[in-house]
């Protein structure tokens, strides 16, 4: 859906505190360069920049696509300015709507947006939970979510507990993540290669942050329990857990079946180095590395949190539940030992994939609900 005289475009400023990797960056990727594409006015505020600092790789991908990119450079806790800078650029740009994601932009940001006189829209792509700390950012974050004129959630468990903290339903919106890619997958041998995974013998490959809610310590402790083929895992990504799932491994006497990529630009063009891909998540959104596996025609062993069952079901991919590393272990031997079954519900996810989680019709509902709020706030 273009942007027509009876549609005209609109002016969007999408807020965010930019990092190396992650499923948000990506959808922030996909929605700015896609409503880019169509014709509307899409800019991007890269809050928290510290000067001088190298560019996350979404910057210059959004530039590259047409995207008015701004960083806003406000090192530490220089809220004043930083807010002074948003509504500065709300000014500069003729903002109709700026969209927030992620803890900072949404309570320290949208504030500026809305006294501007844009209307507000945040999607949440998840909570972590984790220490007091985080837990009383989400906690001040759930608040800020009652003056927004809509929320998005990307799954159903996130939009039942915004829900139950207070967000108005009218302005609750369920809009699960989509599949943008791309699908230039490198082939099984050059990805092994570029991975440093052995070339033969069963490899299963984990992809994320290295935190404790994305569950990297249970398909290590699965490990002692793959020995008949000896498996190998594949753990791609940085994070603060790093040093602690390194002593896990050595602990179990895992550690030479273990290969720590660190982080891999693009890692999702890997994904055909694995035999199978595990989600071992304590808790999720809609994760776009699941999307990337599915695209990629890979196995999905996957836990059964936030959206994930959403996403797969029976006869697509085999769903476990969290924080269990013999149920994981014994899923992810099944699925080596019927290749033929593996196939098929590879084929059955990607074949899901297409056809439920396609990006123009994400685009579709993402211009909706900022037209609604505008019209709203046009009453």
């Amino acid at each position: 859906m273009s942007a027509t005289p009876s549609s005209p475009p609109l002016g969007i400023l999408h807020v965010v505190v930019p990092t190396d990797v992650g499923g948000m960056q990506r959808v922030i990727e996909g929605l700015a360069a896609g409503h880019r594409r169509r014709g509307h006015r899409v800019a991007l505020a890269a809050v928290a920049m510290p000067p001088h600092a190298a560019e996350p790789p979404l910057l210059p991908a959004l530039r590259s696509a047409g995207v008015d990119v701004r960083p806003v450079e406000t090192p530490g806790r220089r809220y004043g300015r930083e807010r002074a800078a948003i509504a500065d650029l709300c000014r500069t740009l003729r903002v109709d709507v700026v969209h927030s994601h992620g803890y900072r932009p949404d309570v320290v940001d949208a504030p500026a947006a809305r006294r501007s006189g844009a209307a507000t829209v945040t999607t949440v792509h998840g909570f972590t939970g984790g220490g007091w700390k985080n837990r009383l950012y989400e906690s001040l974050q759930l608040r800020a979510f009652r003056r927004f004129d809509a929320v998005v959630a990307v799954s159903r468990p996130l939009e039942a507990r915004l829900s139950s903290a207070g967000v108005p339903a009218g302005r609750l919106h369920l809009v699960p993540n989509a599949w943008a890619g791309p699908a230039d997958f490198a082939e099984r041998a050059a990805a092994r290669a570029a991975l440093g995974a052995p070339a033969d013998g069963p490899v299963v490959g984990w992809v994320g942050r290295l935190t404790r809610e994305k569950g990297a310590d249970v398909l290590i402790r699965a490990l002692p329990l793959l020995t008949r083929p000896a498996v190998v895992a594949v753990v791609v990504g940085e994070g603060p857990e790093q040093r602690a799932l390194h002593d896990l491994a050595a602990r179990l006497d895992v550690a030479d079946r273990v290969v720590w990529t660190g982080s891999v630009p693009q890692a999702g063009r890997y994904m055909r180095a694995f035999d199978v891909f595990v989600l071992s998540s304590r808790t999720e959104g809609t994760p776009i590395v699941l999307f990337e596996a599915m695209a990629a025609g890979v196995p999905v062993v996957a836990t059964a949190v936030g959206g994930v069952p959403d996403v797969v079901g029976e006869g697509e991919a085999a769903l476990v539940p969290p924080e269990n590393p013999g149920a994981l272990a014994a899923a992810v031997h099944s699925s080596l030992a019927d290749p033929a079954r593996s196939t098929r519900w590879a084929a059955a996810a990607c074949r899901r994939l297409a056809a439920e989680f396609a990006l123009e019709p994400w685009l579709d509902r993402y211009e909706m609900v900022y037209r609604q709020v505008l019209a709203r706030t046009a009453e």
